[in-house]
C-alpha cells in the first residue's frame, strides 16, 4: 500500500494543500527506494524506458497516486487522519508520540488512495460524505451535539472541531445505529493506520517502527542480498554466472517469465523459441482491438492464473509435452526484488493493492496476485481434505471423485511435489503461545503439516519467500513447466474474454482461446491467444467475473461464495519479568518472527459432528495490518497499544461458514454470515482468550471496538469468566468487530447439473465445452480447513481429465 509511496514526488500539491489547510506542522518527507538499490548500490539497469523499471522492479520508484480530491474533501481528510493518529506532546518524549498523521504526510496518500486504489463500491459515497463534513450544515447532519458551541459561530465544520470533539465524534460513528457511519469509521481508521504504519523513509524505514520493535525487512535478507551482490561484484569480469547462483538469487523461474514490455518482434521471437506459433498482426490504426490484437498466440492450453490451480494444471499439461501458456495479471517478484516490507508487498502481490472488502465493510479480504498466486504469499499450512468434507462432497453431493482413488492419489501427490512435513526446530512467538495455552487447558493442539523445512523461522513468508524455501507453485509446479521447455509465463496479462465459437456438429459453444490485455507503451495492448483447451484459474473473485464476461450465463457462476470468516484475541506478553517469573515466550522473540502456522487446535471444529464449526490458529500480522485490526479508542490509546506490538500475540478462530456471499466483481463482494457461524466464532473466541490467559498473557483483549481489557494477573477467577464471557458472547454482524477473510471458495461450485453448479466433477464448465474451472472457486461448500492442498489436488485431477481430451484431439 503507502510503503511504496514516494510523497516528495508530490510537493507542489502538498505545498498547496498546507497553505490552504494552513498546516503550519512540520511535515516528514517519507518516500521510497527498491531495496536492490538500497542494499546493492544499483544506480540503474540501463534499459531506459520506465515501465520496462516497473515490470521487473529495477530501481522503480513509482509516483503519488494523484489525488483528484477538492481542498474541501482534503480538509476533512486531515482532519480525521490527525483525530485518529494526533501528535500527543505531553504523554511521552519520543517521536513517535509527537508525530501526527499529516506530519507524516498520511493525508497526501489517502486522498491519492481514495481518488486512484480504492475500487470499493462505496467509494463515491466516501467522497461525498467528505466534502458533506467540510460544511457546517453537514457536520450538524452527521456528528450532531459535538458539533455545537455555546459561542459564536455556534456550528463548525468537522475540520474546525477541536481534537476532543473530533475524537468523540469518530468513537460515536463507531456504534451508531446507521450502518453507514459505522462503515465510514472502518474504513477511515483502516486506511488511515495502514498508510501510517507501511510508509516509508528514503531509507526504506519507518520513523514508528523502532518505537514498537518492528525490524522491517527479515534483516537474514538484507544480508543475504548484500552478500549475493558482493559476489556477483567481484566475479563481473566474468562471462556468464553460474546457472545454479543464479537460480538461488533469482529463483527457478526466471528462463520461463517472457515480460511483454519489449517490441513486439522480440516477444515473438522469444515465445517462437519456447514453440509457440506466434503471427504479428500489421493494423492501419494504433490502438489493438479484440478484433485486431497485436499478437496472435498459438497453443495447446492457456491456462489464466499462476496460483495453487493454474499452477499445478499447467506444470502437469507441460510435463506430459503440451503446449501450455500462463497469463497472470500479477507481476513476477524473484527473490532479489522482494521488498519483505508490507506497504510495498499489498501493492505488488495483493489483488487490488490489499484493499479488498466486502461491500458492507463486513469482511477485509486478502487475496493472492502475483505469479505463483495465493501459494507466493499464504502462511504454508498444508492440510489434506478432512475425511468428514470428502465424504460429505461424495454423498451429498455426489460428486465421487472426492472419494476416489484419483483423488486420494492427487492429495499425496501434491503433498510430495510441496515437500510437505510436520516438524519444528523452533517454534514461533504465537504459535508457541497457542501450543502452550492449549496444553494447560487440556484442549487437541496438533502441528500443521508445512510446504517448508523444520527450520523455516520466518515471519515474512506473507510478503514471498527470500530462499524458495517455502514450496508454493512458484517453486514447483510452474518449475516443471519451465523445465519442460514446452510451456511460458507472461507476467502483467490480464484475461479480458474467454473466445468461444458455436460447434456446428453438437450445437453447443466450444472454447478456443483467451483475450488478454497488457500494458505497453503508457496504453494498453490486446493479444489472442488460440488454444485447444482453456483453463480459468483465476481465484474464487475473480474467475466469475471473466466467465460472466465472456458471455457464460449460468447462474451459479458468481454465488455461493465462502470466506471462512476469522475473528481474532489478542494477549500481551511482557518481555521484562514481573512478580519473580520468568520471561516467556523467551525475551528475544518478537510476535512477527517464526514459522507463521505451525499450531492448531480443533477444540470448536465440531469435525466428529457436523463438520461445521471453527478452527484455532495463528495469523501473521505486520504493524499496518496489526494497527488496522487493533481497537481504536483514542489517539493515545492506539499508540500505547502499537508500543506492545512486538510481544502481542494473536490467535484467531476461524469458521467453516454456511453462510454465502456473491462476486459481481473482485471489487464488489456481498456477503452474509449465518447464525450458526457466528456462534462457531463465538465460541471460538471464548477459547482463545482461555488459551492466551492460560499461556501466561498479562493482558488480554479482542477487537471489538469498545476496547476493553483485562490484566489477567490482577483479577479474580469470577472477574476473569465475566470477561471472557461478555467479549465472546457479543455480536459478530453490526460491523463492531473487524472479520478477515484470506480464503475464498466456492463462486464456481462443482455438482452433478448445471442447476445446482457451474462445472461438473471433471471441472469442465456446463456451457462451453473445452473451457475448465480449476481453483477454489469449485468447491461444493466451505472446506473448513486452509485450501492450498485441496485446491492442487483437484487441480491435478482436473489436469487428468484435460490431458484424456489433449490425447483424443492429437490422435484424430
Amino acid at each position: 500500500m503507502g510503503g511504496s509511496i514516494n510523497i516528495s514526488n508530490n510537493k507542489e500539491v502538498r505545498e498547496r494543500d498546507d497553505e490552504e489547510l494552513g498546516d503550519d506542522k512540520r511535515v516528514i518527507q517519507l518516500g521510497s527506494i527498491d531495496t536492490e538499490r538500497l542494499l546493492l548500490g544499483g544506480s540503474g539497469n540501463g534499459r531506459g524506458e520506465r515501465d520496462h523499471e516497473k515490470q521487473h522492479n529495477y530501481n522503480y520508484i513509482p509516483k503519488l497516486p494523484t489525488n483528484s480530491l477538492s481542498l474541501r474533501q482534503m480538509k476533512t481528510v486531515t482532519a480525521l487522519c490527525d483525530t485518529l493518529l494526533p501528535s500527543i506532546i505531553h504523554h511521552s518524549h519520543h517521536p513517535f508520540y509527537h508525530t501526527s498523521a499529516s506530519m507524516a504526510g498520511i493525508h497526501h496518500l489517502i486522498g491519492g488512495i481514495i481518488s486512484e486504489k480504492l475500487k470499493h463500491p462505496n467509494t463515491a459515497l466516501l467522497r461525498l460524505v467528505l466534502w458533506t463534513l467540510s460544511t457546517w450544515v453537514g457536520t450538524v447532519i452527521l456528528c450532531g451535539v459535538p458539533s455545537l458551541r455555546v459561542g459564536f459561530p455556534f456550528v463548525q465544520s468537522l475540520p474546525h472541531l477541536p481534537l476532543h470533539k473530533r475524537q468523540r465524534i469518530v468513537n460515536s460513528w463507531s456504534f451508531s445505529c446507521f450502518r453507514h457511519l459505522r462503515m465510514l469509521s472502518r474504513t477511515l481508521k483502516l486506511l488511515t493506520l495502514l498508510a501510517f504504519f507501511t510508509q516509508l523513509d528514503e531509507a526504506e524505514d519507518n520513523p514508528s517502527w523502532k518505537a514498537i520493535g518492528y525490524t522491517g525487512p527479515d534483516p537474514e535478507f538484507k544480508a543475504q542480498l548484500k552478500n549475493h551482490f558482493l559476489q556477483g561484484t567481484s566475479r563481473q569480469d566474468q562471462k556468464q554466472d553460474d546457472e545454479e547462483d543464479a537460480e538461488e538469487v533469482v529463483g527457478p523461474l526466471y528462463k520461463g517469465i517472457v515480460h511483454l514490455d519489449c517490441p513486439r518482434d522480440i516477444t515473438a521471437d522469444t515465445l517462437r523459441r519456447r514453440g509457440f506459433s506466434v503471427s504479428i498482426l500489421r493494423r492501419k490504426a494504433n490502438a489493438s482491438t479484440l478484433s485486431s490484437p497485436s499478437l496472435v498466440i498459438q497453443c495447446d492450453a492457456v491456462v489464466v492464473g499462476s496460483g495453487s490451480g493454474g499452477g499445478v494444471i499447467a506444470g502437469v499439461l507441460a510435463k506430459a509435452g503440451y503446449k501450455v501458456l500462463v497469463l497472470e495479471k500479477g507481476s513476477y517478484s524473484a527473490r532479489n526484488n522482494l521488498s519483505l516490507l508490507e506497504g510495498p508487498t499489498m501493492d505488488q502481490m495483493y489483488l487490488s493493492n490489499g484493499l479488498i472488502a466486502t461491500d458492507d465493510m463486513g469482511v477485509i479480504i486478502l487475496a493472492g496476485s502475483t505469479v505463483g498466486g495465493g501459494s507466493t504469499i499464504n502462511w504454508s499450512a498444508c492440510i489434506k481434505t478432512p475425511k468428514h468434507v470428502c465424504k460429505e462432497w461424495s454423498q451429498q453431493h455426489q460428486l465421487e471423485l472426492f472419494e476416489s482413488k484419483l483423488y486420494k492419489e492427487a492429495l499425496d501427490a501434491v503433498s510430495e511435489k510441496m515437500g510437505v512435513q510436520s516438524e519444528i526446530t523452533d517454534e514461533g512467538f504465537n504459535n508457541a503461545v497457542l501450543r502452550r495455552g492449549c496444553q494447560e487447558m487440556g484442549y487437541p493442539v496438533s502441528t500443521i503439516p508445512r510446504n517448508s523445512p523444520a527450520d523455516h523461522y520466518c515471519g515474512w513468508c506473507c510478503m514471498g519467500c527470500k530462499d524458495g524455501k517455502k514450496k508454493g507453485t512458484s517453486e514447483t509446479w510452474l518449475v516443471d513447466l519451465v523445465k519442460s521447455g514446452n510451456g511460458a509465463i507472461l507476467p502483467g496479462s490480464e484475461a479480458i474474454k474467454v473466445l468461444h465459437k458455436k460447434d456446428k456438429g453438437r450445437g453447443g459453444k466450444v472454447a478456443r482461446g483467451v483475450a488478454f490485455e497488457f500494458e505497453y507503451k503508457g496504453g494498453k495492448d490486446i493479444c489472442v491467444v488460440e488454444s485447444k483447451i482453456t483453463i480459468v484459474a483465476c481465484g474464487a473473485l475473480c474467475t466469475p467475473e471473466l466467465l460472466k464476461r465472456s458471455g457464460l450465463k449460468n447462474k451459479n457462476i458468481g454465488r455461493h461464495l465462502h470466506l471462512h470468516p476469522v475473528t481474532m484475541a489478542w494477549g500481551y506478553f511482557p518481555d521484562k519479568p514481573s512478580s519473580g517469573s520468568d520471561v516467556w515466550p523467551e525475551e528475544h522473540k518478537k510476535s512477527y518472527e517464526g514459522g507463521i502456522m505451525t499450531a492448531m487446535s480443533t477444540v470448536v471444529a465440531d469435525f466428529d459432528k457436523s463438520g461445521y464449526g471453527a478452527v484455532i490458529q495463528t495469523p501473521a500480522l505486520h504493524p499496518g495490518m496489526f494497527s488496522s485490526l487493533m481497537p481504536w479508542v483514542s489517539g493515545t490509546d492506539i499508540k500505547d497499544r502499537m508500543c506492545k506490538f512486538s510481544r502481542t500475540a494473536h490467535i484467531f478462530a476461524l469458521a467453516r461458514d454456511q453462510g454465502s456471499g456473491t462476486v459481481k466483481s473482485h471489487n464488489n463482494i456481498s456477503y452474509q454470515m449465518k447464525d450458526v457461524d457466528e456462534k462457531n466464532l463465538q465460541r471460538g473466541i471464548e477459547k482463545v482468550l482461555r488459551i492466551l490467559a492460560a499461556a501466561g498473557a498479562e493482558e488480554i483483549g479482542t477487537h471489538h471496538n469498545k476496547g476493553r481489557t483485562l490484566n489477567v494477573k490482577q483479577v479474580s477467577y469470577h472477574e476473569f469468566e465475566k470477561f471472557v464471557k461478555e467479549e465472546s458472547s457479543r455480536p459478530l454482524r453490526d460491523l463492531k468487530t473487524p472479520l478477515c477473510s484470506a480464503h475464498q471458495m466456492g463462486s464456481c461450485r462443482m455438482g452433478t447439473n448445471p442447476k445446482e453448479s457451474a462445472v461438473n466433477q471433471m471441472g469442465e464448465t456446463w456451457e462451453v465445452e473445452g473451457l475448465y474451472v480449476a481453483d477454489a472457486s469449485v468447491f461444493p461448500t466451505a472446506l473448513g480447513v486452509n485450501p492450498m492442498v485441496t485446491v492442487q489436488a483437484i487441480a491435478y485431477c482436473t489436469a487428468q481429465s484435460v490431458l484424456e481430451v489433449l490425447r483424443r484431439k492429437k490422435s484424430r
